[in-house]
């Protein structure tokens, strides 16, 4: 997969695709570690270690995301 940098006010980012997002079980307010490695960038999530509570939390924020017109039907 090819990128380009976009500028964002004055500082520049990546776009990432939300197929990738999915496959890292990431969302928006996941914290990203950014690395240089071998003349490159390595981006990656941080995870707590073993930290159910934390990781039952992100579930349930990703799944009312996905699925929020219809939690809002059944509150309604």
């Amino acid at each position: 997969m090819i990128k380009m940098l976009r500028q964002i006010g004055n500082s520049y980012g990546i776009i990432i695709d939300r197929p990738i997002m999915d496959l890292l079980g990431i969302d928006a307010q996941t914290q990203l570690e950014v690395t240089t490695q071998d003349n490159g960038l390595l981006i990656r999530p941080i995870r707590e270690t073993n930290d159910h509570k934390s990781r039952v939390r992100q579930s349930a924020k990703r799944m009312a995301s996905i699925h929020r017109k219809a939690l809002k039907e059944l509150a309604d």
